[in-house]
């Protein structure tokens, strides 16, 4: 039929194999080959029954990306799926009874197709879901129709609205398949099902023709508003969860046709937004994230990672120990003393058992991470580690120490990691002759829940080492994003204006609590000051001298952080810092915080306040991020623009709605960034003074992600 669609008849039966590697993609050419496929078997007498399978343990894993990408750069490309949802009411009215037999993954257009078969075959290991929101988008072919009439219009909503999945056994109770096997019986069993349908031994459901389960128009419209509350926050700013649900909402109101037009108005309304192409951005940046030119790409065979040490149970460091336990690695936690050495051992059970409690861990599971967790106060036995990633307080001295010891601890082939956010690694290690196998591994907190690992190179760090750690990062399920070593690494350098233009604003008199509900309110899941409470006043102030002696010649310090810290205003942990803590938790402003504003005002030398609009709030925030993070491009820290988005979402939180840091910035343009930088930079001076690069991007008007 074509080079990604094969027929094989098994006496009556026509079996379709989607055979279009690695995930079976719905592409326009496998689109246009199963539709032929179909067509022929129609034609062929001797056929009274279909089967379509996938290839390789895979039924179909989604709509390819790629031709969604180029439809939402351009429109009049967004043929697709119409041409899929035609091919699936096709499917659906087919004459010849249609089986599907599902393995694997039953993904967005994977299970638009699967339930537009008249019988669905699954194996234990299926998992079935419409994950289309992630992408900004809504299912484009049935899939907000057919689905809430196979599950219920309840099921049906959690499942789109939270991109989840059913699994075999889950997919068979919730009734969005018929019969569950092993996969070495899948084949057989739809061939039988088939058979038996076209004998008339078993009824075809058409699931357009599936009203039941709908229930009434009121308590649909009741239904979709507790969905909406219960989402809460998790849909704020977005407009593709409200298209999903007016689709749904059409098809039980006006009926299946109605709803099935809707769908498809709505889906191409999503197509065109900002929301759409930021998250198809992000899909292809994090995919990316993980390759590093001249090492992921040369072969290297990663060294086994079997048995590991985290040296510090801190917080850190038991998230760290808790990751590594997950990945099936055996771990050592290493702290001064014994009291200490079993403290971290009580957060990494706290950890294992919240999970527990919560039914995402498996008692068998939780028994067997803790008997790999051993606890020392010593470097015996140290020679048969294969890595060991320090955790320990940020400061230079102990750090140094530690890695001199390891050194001799430990075998020439055991990688040596910092988990510092901050210091140069080559001074963490330059007491030792082991720079080839010394990087950082900067993981965000907490380590064990956060999906980014920032992997920090020096200009010595050897390929092998690195190719090592980037495959241990995925095998902890974390995105690996390689960047180079400075002061601050990635993340942390690049949003360490966001902090002072923040600061900056509130001297010239701009309400903090303003300034944080603008903020959030653009999308982060907080603003600058809560965040700075949640970390800890005490440590935001280290931190940022850190980061202000090492990038002096552009900074800007607001001394409010410093009368917080003298008035011992650290923040959460203290129930008082920018707000007040009630319960622990719940941050109110404090009236009280007006005179620490105040006196950083006057040490500022009052100057006149701004006269500013929620947008210009966080364009001045923002926009000093976007500034060194085209410095991070221009020195080499970063390897891509791409990497510093999947970073700016994944460890500062940035909405990826938005697409990251420099997908944002591209959708404003350069030059309009370049010039309210310059405009600030002359009011305000060098921590709004715009990059070369900025400035060439400006200039010349090509894209800021290439």
């Amino acid at each position: 039929m074509s080079d990604v669609i094969r027929t094989e008849k098994h006496d009556d039966v026509l079996v379709i194999t989607i055979d279009s590697p690695p995930v079976n993609s719905l592409s326009r050419k496998v689109v246009e080959g199963l539709a032929s496929a179909v067509e022929a078997a129609n034609q062929d007498d001797s056929v009274r029954a279909i089967v379509i399978t996938g290839a390789g343990g895979q039924f179909v894993a989604g709509a390819d990306i790629g031709e969604l990408q180029k439809a939402a750069e351009d429109p009049k490309a967004a043929q697709l799926g119409g041409d899929l949802a035609d091919s699936l009411e096709n499917i659906e009215a087919n004459a010849k009874p249609v089986v599907m037999a599902i393995d694997g993954f039953a993904l967005g257009g994977g299970l638009e197709l699967a339930m537009a078969g008249h019988r669905r075959i699954g194996t234990t290991r299926c998992r079935l879901g419409l994950p289309e929101l992630r992408l900004g988008l809504i299912p484009g072919a049935g899939g907000t129709q057919r689905l809430p009439r196979l599950v219920g219009l309840q099921k049906a909503i959690e499942m789109m609205l939270t991109s989840s999945e059913l699994r075999g056994k889950q997919a068979l109770d919730e009734g969005l398949i018929d019969e569950l096997v092993e996969p070495d019986e899948l084949l057989d069993a739809a061939i039988a099902a088939a058979r038996k349908l076209a004998a008339g031994q078993l009824e075809p459901v058409r699931a357009s023709q599936k009203d039941d389960k709908l229930g009434t128009p009121e308590m649909a419209e009741q239904m979709v508003q507790m969905a909406k509350a219960m989402a809460g926050d998790k849909i704020r700013n977005l407009v593709h969860p409200d298209y999903c649900l007016d689709a749904i909402l059409t098809g039980v109101k006006e009926g299946y046709a109605a709803g099935l037009q809707r769908e498809r108005e709505n889906f191409l309304k999503c197509l065109e937004t900002p929301q759409a192409a930021g998250l198809i951005h992000m899909f292809f940046a994090t995919r990316e994230a993980p390759k590093v030119p001249g090492v992921t790409d040369q072969g290297f065979e990663p060294a086994k990672i079997e048995k590991a040490a985290v040296l510090g149970g801190g917080t850190m460091g038991s998230g760290i120990a808790t990751s590594l336990l997950y990945a099936g690695v055996n771990v050592v936690l290493k702290e001064i003393n014994d009291e200490a050495a079993e403290a971290g051992r009580g957060r990494v059970d706290a950890n294992l058992q919240s999970r527990l409690k919560k039914g995402k861990l498996r008692q068998e599971k939780y028994d067997d991470m803790m008997s790999r967790l051993s606890l020392q106060t010593d470097y015996a036995g140290f020679d048969q580690l294969d890595m060991v990633i320090e955790a320990v307080v940020e400061n230079v001295d102990l750090k140094q120490q530690v890695f001199e010891d390891l050194e001799k601890a430990t075998r020439d082939d055991c990688i040596l990691a910092t988990n510092t956010s901050t210091i140069d690694i080559k001074v963490v290690g330059q007491r030792t002759k082991a720079q080839d196998r010394i990087l950082g591994t900067h993981f965000f907190s907490p380590a064990h829940i956060m999906p980014l690992v920032e992997i920090v190179r020096s200009d010595q760090t050897s390929p092998q080492t690195l190719n090592t750690v980037i495959q241990l990062a995925k095998r902890l399920k974390k995105t690996p994003v390689t960047v180079g070593n400075c002061v601050g690494f990635l993340v942390n350098r690049i949003f360490f204006p966001y902090g002072q233009a923040a600061g900056l604003l509130v001297d010239h008199g701009i309400d903090p609590y303003r300034i944080d509900q603008v903020i959030y309110d653009f999308g982060m899941p907080m603003g600058p000051f809560r965040m700075s409470d949640l970390a800890g006043v005490d440590v935001a102030k280290f931190a940022g001298g850190i980061m202000a002696d090492a990038y002096r010649d552009r900074t800007y310090l607001s001394t409010l952080v410093d009368h917080l810290f003298e008035a011992k205003r650290f923040g959460q942990k203290t129930g008082v810092g920018y707000y007040r803590y009630e319960n622990g938790k719940e941050a109110k402003p404090d009236p009280e915080l007006a005179q620490y504003v105040e006196a950083a005002r006057r040490d500022a030398g009052n100057p006149p306040p701004l006269d500013i609009d929620d947008q210009e709030i966080v364009e001045r925030v923002f926009f000093g991020v976007v500034n060194e993070a085209c410095r991070c491009l221009e020195e080499g820290i970063a390897i891509r623009a791409s990497d510093i988005d999947v970073a700016s979402v994944m460890g500062m939180g940035f909405p990826p709605y938005r697409g990251g840091v420099m997908k944002w910035a591209d959708m404003l343009g350069a030059k309009y960034i370049y010039d309210k930088l310059s405009a600030w930079h002359e009011a305000h001076g060098p921590l709004y003074a715009p990059s070369e690069l900025l400035a060439s991007k400006a200039a010349s008007g090509e894209s800021l992600l290439k």
